[in-house]
């Protein structure tokens, strides 16, 4: 189990368990809540009713009189309510009236009439003078048929003469609080949801920060140029950061001990020629052998420098993550410039040069790095074809890519050197002269596409002859 995954359900768990509190509790008191509220209502209703009992009663008639027939009148109303989505058709209370001795006068529903009440908690509480309140099941096996029961006194001249009790069955409360129940364990569960939602939205963007870090190391790991990966939070983009300079101080390091292990092993064998040279030089040889001598100490140190410049402007591209110079270029107008400025070695060979495009070819990069790898190409190509040929070029627009390939017409490449032929310092023999380049060519034209984000490749032609290629996105 990955570690979003491990804090996904650590913060699901946390947070689910304090929503089942809450909600649980809240639950729990929603039923006391709105029981509580309707005793506080039924205690403003009884003590108003009290009052309008107090002249019926002091004159006995209080089964006869206006109150009574104010209280059929009523229950025989249809209020036809809707109170928050319940809806109420019948008056749901029952009112009984007792003598200062407990004993029921007036029953609204005409059941208890002359019974001693005196014993229950409602009346007998306001009988002592107290509060008198209390919840009794009609059927004591049935729970649904609880009624809540509270009591008031009836005052006449400062006398307590009787006591009325207003009952409300807790039934016709019970859908306003299995409502009340519902919509909350609704409103848990769409808080669970949104829980579980903000949970997987954090857990991804952990995971992809975690991704994209993972991905820049093996990146990094398999020597390929990446910018380190920002966003994802602060902390995620010093953490990249910091891989990016640990990163640049290892490959430096490296990058020296590798170049100058390549560089003097390259070096060696011209310094050899160029001591060699001297040294027959310092023994006054005949003049024949001084003259040439003396060019091979001037050939071999062509040769160094060539492998210096080759070496340093490499070691820039290598380690450049973007190109310098950005800007649009006319890939055919750069083709034409290369070929204008190996103009001399062509006519010097009588090779000509040929520029097919299939179409306009615009891009984006830098200028100066792609003419020297197109450059590299041609001077590959103008050594390798045999004098009087033509050397074809061209150019290949699509909609994801331009490619530009280099074809001459020579022996090609031998098989088993195709694999390593863009590896530094990787050299073949020139047909003309049997020499060798400085093998950093082909290594740089690689990078000038790797930096612009496409790729270079070389292989034979099925007609013959070498095929070099740069292909960069469009």
């Amino acid at each position: 189990m990955n570690i979003s995954v491990r804090l996904f359900f650590g913060y699901f768990l946390v947070v689910g368990l304090a929503a089942w509190f809450v909600l649980n509790t809240f639950t729990r008191e929603t039923e006391p809540g709105i029981r509580q509220a309707t005793e506080e209502t039924l205690v403003d209703t009884a003590h108003v009713l009290a009052e309008m009992a107090a002249l019926e009663l002091s004159a006995g008639r209080i089964g006869q009189g206006p109150f009574a027939d104010a209280v059929r009148a009523a229950i025989r109303r249809s209020p036809q309510a809707d109170i928050a989505g319940v809806h109420k058709e019948s008056i749901d209370f029952r009112i009984y009236v007792t003598d200062a001795q407990g004993i029921v006068l007036y029953d609204s529903k005409q059941a208890a009439l002359g019974e001693d009440f005196s014993h229950w908690r409602d009346i007998a509480r306001v009988l002592r003078g107290e509060y008198g309140a209390r919840q009794t099941r009609e059927d004591p096996y049935d729970p649904t048929s609880s009624v809540m029961h509270v009591a008031a006194p009836i005052f006449w001249q400062g006398e307590l003469i009787g006591v009325l009790s207003l009952a409300k069955p807790m039934s016709s409360v019970a859908p306003y609080v299995n409502r009340a129940a519902e919509r909350v364990k609704q409103s848990g569960l769409l808080l669970l949801a949104a829980t579980a939602a903000i949970g997987l939205f954090f857990s991804g963007w952990l995971t992809w920060s975690i991704n994209r870090l993972r991905a820049y190391a093996r990146d990094v790991a398999e020597g390929r140029k990446v910018e380190p990966p920002t966003g994802g939070g602060h902390q995620f983009s010093e953490l990249a950061r910091a891989l990016a300079q640990m990163r640049e101080r290892l490959e430096g390091k490296q990058y020296v001990e590798k170049y100058v292990q390549n560089l003097a092993h390259e070096m060696k064998s011209p310094l050899t020629a160029v001591i060699g040279a001297a040294e027959i030089l310092e023994g006054d040889p005949p003049a024949n052998d001084r003259r040439r001598f003396a060019d091979s100490i001037s050939e071999q140190g062509r040769r160094l420098q060539a492998i210096i410049d080759r070496m340093l402007m490499l070691a820039r591209v290598e380690q450049l993550q973007s190109p310098e110079g950005i800007a649009g270029l006319d890939l055919e107008k750069l083709l034409k410039t290369c070929i204008a400025l190996r103009r001399q070695q062509l006519d010097a060979r009588h090779l000509d040069c040929r520029i097919d495009a299939n179409a306009a070819a615009n891009v984006r990069g830098d200028a100066f790095l792609l003419q020297q790898a197109v450059l590299n190409l041609l001077d590959n190509a103008i050594e390798f074809a045999p004098e009087g040929s033509c050397i074809e070029i061209c150019l290949l627009t699509t909609e994801e890519h331009v490619e530009i390939t280099i074809r001459d017409h020579g022996a090609g490449a031998p098989d088993y050197a195709l694999p390593q032929i863009f590896d530094r310092f990787y050299s073949l023999p020139r047909p003309a002269t049997g020499r060798k380049s400085t093998g950093l060519g082909l290594a740089l034209v690689r990078e000038v596409a790797r930096l612009h984000g496409g790729e270079a490749s070389f292989e034979n032609h099925p007609e013959g002859g070498g095929l070099a290629r740069i292909r960069l996105p469009n």
